[in-house]
């Protein structure tokens, strides 16, 4: 492994400005630890679980696996954190490699490269491909939501990241134009952003997006959340100014304002129209994107992950809640993003099943394919997430098979999962490609209409009932409770 430094400290007057370049970029420093990670939230929903493992019904690594996902336990956290990871093994192989350049997730507000869960080692090895990760600035740091000043920092740490792995991937044995983004969650969101802001350079060759698309804030959601947090570190009154409010932020430290944003809400991506938009869907089906092929796709119960952290802090919800939850956050946003890619690139659409007993997060009710389970299939078994008690045949071969289609994709996206008899999706035809299909080691295709069909009602209504303090409950039930059959009459009857 290297650890590269990717630009100059954002500290100082650089804090809440655009990544600058190292001088000299082709500096690269410690080939056998990480580095620093950004200041964030992360770990504390981990420190939640492990408080009040006794009162959850927890599988029987839940702790090791929820650690090792999102725990960040032995984090250090520094604003100097602007680096990446390389795994390659030269001397081996192609002469050069195509590259799998992994953005991690955290809903843009904690997470690490450093995580566990994300080594690169065994997929480099494996696959024969390079594999990058890199940091970017979180929460505020990185999306400080100033009226007055450049915004969405996080996203372009991750461009400069993308330009410096362009520049220097030779050195390590990889092929600049071969190089796939790649991301979960959070991450997969800023795979969306990214293809919709960098049409005119794109760089890279493809993408894969696991479980998120591009969802910002409106400007004046981040603007309110930059002034809350400008009174609570005490850098307003009644004479300040947009110059003298940032110049009191820059002068705070990094605890303090940890410390104050707390309670705020989320600090993410926010539209600017240039590296944010409002209009993605109907941005894609007009062709404003880059044109390179797409795999996008989420799990069977993305909820999984949610229901035992919201658990944890005592906070329960009936079982419709996470049904619907499921739809309107997960599925059906990622159902219409592969339709509106698939207008005008190759795509491919896959829907994750694995629910493999060493890797469940609750019992009952059962986690199944909970949000960011595949990463550790996708990534590769010799991780300690991997190596504990029960690990079967089947989840060794799903692995396997996954970690071999995500390399093929990122070999060459255009033809390289045609070899797997994955067919380019067509949302009216049998082209979802279901993945550890009842603990199947081969892909299952299916009918998206199977898993869509509630679409219609989660999407417009999914805020107002999930969010509002006026949702109706017997709603809720109604809509997550809806069979195919009965959906296709309502329709059919609505003439919808």
């Amino acid at each position: 492994m290297s650890l590269g430094l990717l630009a100059k400290p954002p500290v100082g007057n650089l804090r809440w400005a655009a990544p600058e370049a190292l001088d000299s970029p082709e500096a690269t420093i410690n080939g056998s630890n990480f580095g620093y990670s950004c200041p964030s939230t992360g770990g504390g929903s981990f420190l939640d679980v492990a408080t009040n493992a006794s009162n959850l019904n927890l599988g029987p690594s839940a702790l090791q696996v929820l650690d090792e996902m999102i725990g960040q336990t032995g984090d250090i956290l520094s604003e100097d954190c602007l680096t990446l990871n390389i795994w390659t093994k030269p001397q081996s192989g192609e002469k050069k490699k195509a590259v799998l350049l992994w953005i991690h997730g955290g809903d843009f507000v904690s997470g690490s490269s450093n995580i566990l869960a994300h080594n690169g080692k065994y997929l480099a090895d494996s696959q024969d491909i390079i594999v990058v990760s890199i940091n970017y600035r979180l929460n505020i740091f990185g999306f400080p939501g100033n009226p007055s000043s450049t915004n969405n920092l996080g996203l372009l740490d991750q461009r400069l990241a993308i330009e410096w792995t362009r520049d220097n991937i030779r050195a390590f044995g990889g092929d600049p134009r071969r190089i796939t983004l790649v991301g979960e969650s959070s991450g997969a969101g800023s795979v969306d952003f990214y293809s919709f802001a960098w049409t005119h350079d794109p760089i890279v060759n493809g993408f894969i997006a696991q479980s998120n698309i591009a969802d910002p804030k409106t400007p004046d959601e981040s603007a309110t959340n930059w002034a809350a947090a400008a009174t609570l570190l005490g850098c307003t009154s009644s004479n300040s100014t947009n110059t003298t409010i940032l110049s009191c932020m820059r002068s705070r430290n990094q605890t303090s304002i940890l410390r104050a944003i707390a309670a705020l809400p989320a600090f993410g991506p926010t539209v600017d129209n240039i590296v944010a938009f409002p209009n993605n869907l109907e941005r894609a089906a007009a062709g404003k994107l880059i044109r390179k092929p797409w795999l996008i796709g989420n799990n069977d119960n993305e909820a999984g992950l949610f229901e035992v952290l919201f658990g944890a802090r005592g906070i329960t919800f009936p079982p419709s809640y996470w049904k619907l939850q499921n739809q309107f956050s997960f599925n059906c946003k990622i159902s219409l993003r592969a339709k509106a890619a698939a207008l005008k690139v190759p795509t491919w659409r896959y829907h994750y099943f694995g629910d493999f007993p060493n890797l469940a997060l609750s019992i009952s009710p059962p986690s199944g394919a909970w949000h960011g389970s595949e990463i550790p299939m996708v990534f590769g078994p010799d991780l300690d997430i991997q190596n504990v008690t029960g690990r079967t045949t089947e989840q060794q071969r799903v692995g396997e098979y996954m970690q071999g289609a995500w390399a093929a994709f990122v070999k060459d996206p255009e033809k390289g999962l045609k070899k797997y008899g994955w067919p380019r999706y067509n949302p009216d035809s049998k082209t979802l490609v279901r993945l550890a299909y009842e603990n199947q080691t081969s892909a299952n295709l299916g009918l998206p209409a199977d898993y869509d069909f509630t679409c219609p009602w989660s999407l417009p209504l999914g805020n107002a009932l999930l969010y509002s303090a006026n949702s109706s409950q017997p709603a809720i039930d109604f809509i997550a409770g809806l069979t195919k059959p009965v959906a296709e009459k309502v329709l059919d009857l609505f003439d919808i």
